[in-house]
């Protein structure tokens, strides 16, 4: 481990057992400097991690300044190894360096002097527990395959993690790497500059202090800097190292990244308890602590734990390390006994607390004092202005938009959204805007750093980001309900200048479009920032004017848009005009434009060559305005599916009526005698090819709504699915077809 007054200690990145280890060499050591693994030109930064606002997890972020979105990280954990370097180095007046290349060489562009793609993935994976050689390579599997083991991350965990020994740890596992290593020819370009760049910073620090010094750095690393090299080849290795000029800071990390399962490369399975392991270190019954923690979250879930059960879980956690040959319990004991003992056998309910216990929910936190990219900076105040803490696990927000504070809170997050930073979604969206309240649902991914990083190139402040990048893509939208749906974003999230620059668009674009579709998806969204422009002290009188305009327009193309469509178009179009419609019944416009709306409705309906589909949807809309009276709603069905008509035309007009309006049937006779007439008319092998329709139909009612249409029809002493008993007064085909309708309103799958 020590040469030439310079001793190696190999790490597993992220291991408690390692940090622990490490500590107390570093102790007993008391090196003048402590050089770590990680970006050489990030120095400067190390010793932030030492202070006392610094709360991890948090990670190292470098960019390029001409390519943000080119963006390297490297996370510290609080049982990281490096990161605990760095405390005791700092508490300890030593110097603290990082040896590996400098950020600038992992961006650089592939070149014939420069890193190959392959090499720069070889170098994302020698993050790992094993910094792979060949990428095929695995040498903590090689070591624990002799040891018995199946895997090399268990014994990993019972060697060094778990159960760290006294004694020469790093000695051991400096010898079993050697030897793992004698041979091996089969070293990646990149990791050759790895390798090389650490040696020579590491000769460098030998010339520069007087008395000991300590490497953390990987373990497979150190045969490969302990091994005799020539200072010149070692600089003819790095001959075309890539040079650009980064920018470095710290960024909050957030504890499920650290998971191998996230697809972090330096991942560990379980961060949460590898954070229990390292809290709990020297402590004798930290298998018992473990347990006592998932008793704390079922019980906060309201599940009823005892003590006796507890008592159970830890003696049988105990019994399978036995029988597995583990020197203690870990995780994946300590959750096939609360399987057994605490969630009776159910491994279903685990997954209920699994990623609280395993992953976590801790989102890392940074000084103020921390030179940030701007976009994160700017973030950070906002999220101080608005009381609110980024955190792992989703939780839900309600917001009052009539305050100061809930207006400000959506106003970020709206913004955020528009910068593809999704810290919060929108839930309930056609409820929450209908009031002066909006529900979101929060949850804070590390990734939102990157994105933040990358919006760079259209403003320093999340506002000038997200107005310059909104109008970018105002001025790539293309159609006008792309276009309006671009505006309602713009307003809802108070942009001024987009909003500007997309009114103009939406005008212009509205003056040449004349495709019907088009014009009626461009309504919703015009229409919600007017009806709910109050709670955000938005000006909708120049969009007022706007959408009344597209909607006459809508109304006089709807006639000749509805003829001679195929089902994929009819369908859309049905879809069109009943959001549409919704949008224009709450945008409340004037009654000119009301009359408008419902003639060119009842011009669809009245032409010969609509499609029956869209003439029946147009047909319910007129119905819902009163446009249409129940007894000529009713002679109007009974003519549409009358015997005469084709069954394709009779079921695509039945469709376009009752999709949305399914329940009318419960409560208007007349209707229902009208539908009870068609499916009289179908024979047997007719009606049995209607169920899919009668399926999609009666798909939106509930099953209290499909229990009273039943007794709608065949009288309340009916029955589902077996035993129906029809009223006298029930209807004729309703009756005869009583055994199949039944279980299709009854919910019975078995009839599609």
């Amino acid at each position: 481990m020590a040469q030439g007054g310079i001793s190696y200690f190999g790490i597993r990145h992220h291991g408690p057992g390692s940090a622990e280890s490490l500590v107390k060499a570093l102790q007993e050591l008391q090196p003048v400097a402590v050089l770590i693994e990680g970006p050489a030109d990030a120095s400067a930064l190390l010793p932030l991690l030492a202070s006392p606002d610094m709360k991890p997890p948090v990670a190292l972020l470098c960019y390029p300044e001409d390519e943000p979105a080119a963006t390297s990280f490297w996370p510290f954990a609080e049982f990281s190894p490096e990161y605990q370097a760095a405390l005791w180095a700092v508490a300890n007046k030593a110097a603290l360096r990082f040896i590996d290349l400098p950020s600038a060489a992992r961006l650089a562009e592939a070149s014939p002097e420069s890193p190959t793609e392959a090499d720069a993935t070889e170098a994302e994976a020698a993050q790992g527990q094993v910094e792979e050689v060949s990428r095929i390579h695995d040498p903590i599997g090689t070591l624990a395959r002799a040891a018995g083991y199946e895997d090399g991350e268990s014994w990993w965990s019972d060697i060094i993690e778990q159960n760290p020994a006294p004694g020469p740890i790093f000695a051991a596992i400096a010898d079993a790497m050697t030897t793992l290593r004698d041979g091996e020819t089969a070293i990646g370009r990149f990791e050759a500059m790895r390798e090389a760049h650490m040696r020579l910073e590491i000769a460098a620090a030998r010339k520069e202090f007087d008395g000991p010094m300590a490497v953390v750095c990987g373990a497979w690393h150190v045969p490969a800097l302990q091994a005799p090299h020539t200072q010149k080849n070692d600089q003819a290795q790095l001959k075309g190292i890539g040079r650009r000029k980064t920018v470095m800071t710290f960024a909050p990390w957030t504890g499920p990244r650290l998971a191998s399962g996230y697809g972090y490369g330096a991942g560990v399975v379980a961060p949460g308890w590898c954070k229990h392991l390292w809290r709990t270190r020297g402590h004798d019954e930290a298998s018992v602590l473990w347990l006592a923690k998932i008793a704390t979250v079922l019980r906060a879930k309201g599940h009823m734990i005892s003590t006796a059960s507890l008592i159970e879980a830890e003696r049988l956690a105990r019994a399978l390390a036995a029988i597995r040959e583990r020197p203690k319990p870990g995780f994946e004991e300590l959750r096939d006994a609360s399987i057994s003992a605490l969630f009776n056998g159910e491994a279903l309910l685990w997954k209920m607390v699994e990623a609280e216990l395993l992953l976590g929910a801790d989102v890392g936190e940074i000084p103020p004092d921390t030179p940030l990219a701007p976009l994160i900076e700017d973030l950070q105040r906002n999220q101080k202005a608005a009381r609110l803490k980024p955190e792992a696990l989703e939780r839900e927000l309600s917001v009052d938009l009539r305050s100061e504070s809930g207006l400000f809170r959506s106003t970020l997050l709206h913004r955020l959204n528009v910068l593809g930073v999704s810290w919060g979604r929108l839930t309930d969206t056609g409820r929450s805007r209908g009031t002066f309240r909006e529900r979101w649902m929060l949850a804070w991914q590390p990734e939102y750093a990157v994105r933040l990083v990358e919006n760079l190139i259209y403003g320093p402040t999340i506002e000038k980001a997200a107005n310059g990048r909104l109008i970018q893509a105002i001025g790539a939208g293309a159609t006008l309900d792309t276009l309006a749906t671009l505006v309602q974003s713009a307003i809802t999230a108070a942009l001024n200048q987009a909003s500007a620059a997309g009114l103009v668009a939406l005008e212009e674009r509205a003056a040449h479009s004349s495709e019907c579709l088009e014009i009626l998806a461009s309504v919703p969204p015009l229409a919600d920032i007017i009806r709910y422009g109050e709670a955000r002290k938005t000006e909708t009188e120049r969009l007022g004017g706007l959408l009344e305009r597209l909607i006459v327009e809508s109304s006089i193309a709807l006639p000749y848009a509805a003829r001679d469509l195929d089902a994929q178009a009819a369908a859309a179009l049905m879809g069109a005009m009943r959001k549409a419609d919704e949008a224009i019944r709450l945008a409340e416009p004037g009654q000119d434009v009301l009359d408008a709306w419902r003639n060119g409705l009842a011009a669809v309906l009245d032409s010969s060559r609509s499609t029956a589909l869209v003439a029946g949807c147009a047909a319910h809309l007129l119905y819902e305005a009163d446009r249409l009276s129940a007894e000529a709603a009713a002679d109007l069905l009974a003519k549409r599916l009358s015997p005469g008509t084709p069954v394709a035309d009779a079921s695509a007009f039945f469709e376009g009526f009752f999709s949305a309006a399914g329940q009318r049937l419960i409560y208007d006779e007349g209707l229902r005698g009208a539908v009870d007439a068609w499916l009289v008319s179908l024979d047997e092998e007719a009606f049995v090819a209607h169920l899919p329709l009668l399926r999609r139909v009666f798909s939106n009612l509930d099953s209290m709504e499909r229990k009273r249409l039943i007794e709608a029809v065949l009288g309340r002493r009916a029955s589902l699915p077996s035993g129906l008993t029809p009223a006298p007064d029930g209807g004729e085909a309703w009756r005869r077809h009583f055994g199949l309708l039944g279980k299709l309103l009854s919910g019975d799958p078995g009839h599609e």
